[in-house]
C-alpha cells in the first residue's frame, strides 16, 4: 500500500473479488484467514458492503456477492460496446456480413454490440439486446466451448439454421479478458461459413480482448 491509496477501500474490493470467485460463498473466519486480517475488521467490510447491496449472508452466515454487483454490471455494457467497434466494423466490412460482440447474461447469450456491412445488397437483422439459449447459435456455443477448454485455445464455432433459417453463424470467445465472458461473430445468409470467415473471426476476437484488457 502506498500513502495514495486506501487500505479500507482496498480491503473491501478484495473482499468483492473473493466472493466473486467462489460459488459457495465464504465465511468470516475464510475471508478473515484469506485477507490476513481479524475478524473484527471482516464484520465491518461487510456490514458495509452490505449497506450497498455488493454483499449479503445468507442464514447460515456466508457472505455471497449481492444484487447490487448486477447494477453496477449494467453500466459495463456501453464500455465494452465502446472498445469492440472498431473491430467489429473492420470485421463486417471484410466479410460482408453482419458483426456481433456477445456476453454472457446469467444462463443466456446476449447481443451487445452489432455492426451490419455498408455495401452489401442483403444481409441479415441482428439487434443489440437480441439474447438466446448459450447452447444455440454460434456465439453461445464459441463461450461454451472456452468453458470446456479454458487453457487451450479454442478455435471459432459454425452452426447453421440454430437461430433463424437459412442463416449460418461462425463465433470465436474472448480469451485472457479478466471479469468478461463472451464472443465476437458474424451472421450471414448462407448454407455454410466460407473458409477464410472462421481464422478471420478468431482475430476479431483477439483485437476485442485486446481492447479490453
Amino acid at each position: 500500500m502506498t500513502a495514495e491509496t486506501s487500505q479500507t477501500l482496498d480491503r473491501g474490493l478484495r473482499v468483492l473479488k473473493l466472493l466473486a470467485d467462489t460459488d459457495h460463498g465464504l465465511t468470516v473466519t475464510e475471508l478473515s484467514t484469506r485477507l490476513g486480517v481479524n475478524r473484527t475488521v471482516v464484520y465491518r467490510l461487510l456490514a458495509t458492503l452490505e449497506q450497498h447491496a455488493l454483499v449479503r449472508r445468507d442464514l447460515g452466515g456466508r457472505a455471497r456477492v449481492g444484487l447490487g454487483v448486477l447494477r453496477l454490471g449494467r453500466q459495463v455494457h456501453p464500455l465494452v460496446r465502446e472498445a469492440a467497434l472498431p473491430a467489429l466494423r473492420s470485421l463486417a466490412e471484410d466479410i460482408g456480413a453482419t458483426a456481433h460482440l456477445t456476453l454472457v447474461d446469467g444462463s443466456e447469450a446476449l447481443a451487445v454490440a452489432v455492426v451490419e456491412p455498408t455495401w452489401t445488397d442483403y444481409h441479415v437483422a441482428y439487434r443489440p439486446g437480441f439474447r438466446h439459449p448459450l447452447d444455440r447459435g454460434a456465439a453461445g456455443r464459441a463461450i461454451l466451448a472456452a468453458r470446456k477448454s479454458p487453457c487451450a485455445d479454442p478455435g471459432y464455432t459454425l452452426t447453421h439454421g440454430e437461430l433463424e433459417a437459412g442463416a449460418s453463424g461462425a463465433a470465436a470467445p474472448l480469451v485472457g479478458v479478466t471479469g468478461v465472458e463472451g464472443s465476437v461473430g458474424v451472421v450471414m445468409l448462407a448454407d455454410a461459413v466460407p473458409d477464410r470467415v472462421g481464422q478471420r473471426v478468431v482475430e476479431a476476437a483477439r483485437e476485442v480482448a485486446e481492447a479490453l484488457r
